[in-house]
């Protein structure tokens, strides 16, 4: 290598680490305004009724300023439910399907007493699962920021504050789409801005999209993902529930579990070193009253992908996969009888499988240490009657 290529390869190294340290130092500044704000509404919610009479209107919002770039604590839940997708097709012919969606910036809780800001569709970690036929049309609809909802923080930013946050622009890049960019160069919205474009699906699979803006890593690393499921021109074969998991990574200022409202890092995002592994958005997100629910005996599919950057090794503790679709793609024969796949960055899979043996069963990334100590946890519960024959302690 000569000294003008050293010299070109050093002067890229150092500008990527000055904007690494520069997006961190940003990130910083934004949870300590965050944090500060957060006191002083607590501050404020422990005053006495007295105290609080005391105060004008105009003397309260004074008090607790919101900072720029920064967003109001959304109370909704950021995960999508497993099961809040559109049931199977019941057609044979084709048509035009319309998908509405809108990105949206907003701070919800990963876990109990830790925040982060979120960008997403419709508000959700994924965003909505699509679902077509192969010769359908689709047509999608993305507008920058939710409709209506000038309540909320971001949505009253100027559009310097959205270029300071990174989200001045947002998009969507489809895998489903042959054509450039995935869409993104047809999508790309700037604030208040709305655009269209319309595709023929003409591969069927199960497919990863996600916002195609730059830095584009950021945007898919804070949330924006989701699946879109092509169906064969004569349907999918009848199962008796369907469920939606997508797996991703999160890099947090804090290290897993430290309290508060957590920035990006864009220093570990380079790196490749996340905090979390997370199914659906956040900590325990597909768990308790919000696990996957199916009954002995029934079949069982699984639209698995990944939205970020860091491959899964997906497997269910106590349950063998009787059909898999690896990388989603249906017209291939699939595998049988497998215990754990790996499921690529921006890749999808379909599993089917019954199980026999009612109880508890845990979905984890096999890379155990994700599971155990950050975060890629959810259940299965199945409801029925006991299985001696199959599953049963021996007494000796």
């Amino acid at each position: 290598m000569n000294k003008k290529n050293r010299l070109l390869l050093l002067s890229i190294a150092l500008g990527i680490a000055a904007t690494a340290c520069s997006d961190d130092a940003k990130y910083k500044a934004m949870a300590e305004k965050y944090n500060a704000l957060q006191a002083e509404k607590a501050r404020h919610k422990a005053m006495s009724v007295q105290e609080m009479a005391a105060h004008t209107d105009e003397e309260m919002h004074h008090a607790m300023p919101m900072p720029a770039g920064s967003a109001v604590v959304d109370t909704d839940e950021i995960s999508r439910n497993s099961d809040d997708l559109p049931p199977p097709l019941n057609r044979t012919e084709a048509q035009l399907v319309s998908v509405d969606l809108y990105t949206d910036e907003l701070v919800a809780e990963m876990m109990p007493e830790v925040t982060y800001q979120y960008w997403t569709y419709n508000g959700k970690v994924p965003g909505p699962f699509i679902r077509a036929r192969a010769g359908d049309q689709v047509e999608i609809h993305l507008s920058h920021g939710k409709p209506g909802a000038a309540h909320q923080g971001h949505d009253v930013h100027t559009t310097a504050q959205h270029a300071a946050a990174g989200h001045s622009a947002h998009s969507i890049d489809l895998h489903a789409v042959i054509g450039p960019g995935g869409g993104s160069q047809l999508m790309e919205v700037g604030q208040g801005e709305e655009k269209s474009f319309r595709f023929k699906a003409t591969h069927p699979g199960i497919y990863v999209y996600h916002c195609g803006s730059p830095h584009v890593p950021s945007h898919i690393a804070n949330g924006m993902y989701g699946m879109i499921l092509v169906e064969p021109a004569e349907g999918l074969a009848k199962v008796d529930r369907e469920f939606y998991v997508m797996q991703g990574d999160f890099y947090t200022a804090g290290k897993y579990g430290d309290k508060g409202f957590q920035t990006l890092s864009k220093e570990k995002l380079l790196a490749e070193q996340p905090d979390y592994f997370l199914f659906n958005g956040r900590v325990n997100s597909l768990s308790g009253e919000r696990a996957l629910k199916a009954k002995t005996g029934e079949k069982i599919r699984l639209f698995v992908g990944v939205g970020s950057h860091i491959a899964a090794n997906f497997h269910i503790i106590g349950a063998v996969f009787d059909k898999l679709y690896k990388d989603g793609a249906f017209t291939n024969p699939p595998l049988k009888d497998v215990q754990t796949t790996t499921i690529s960055p921006g890749s999808a899979v379909m599993i089917e499988f019954t199980a026999e043996v009612p109880g508890k069963y845990f979905l984890v990334d096999h890379s155990l240490s994700r599971t155990i100590d950050k975060g890629a946890l959810a259940e299965l519960v199945i409801e029925g009657p006991e299985q001696p024959e199959l599953y049963r302690q021996v007494s000796h």
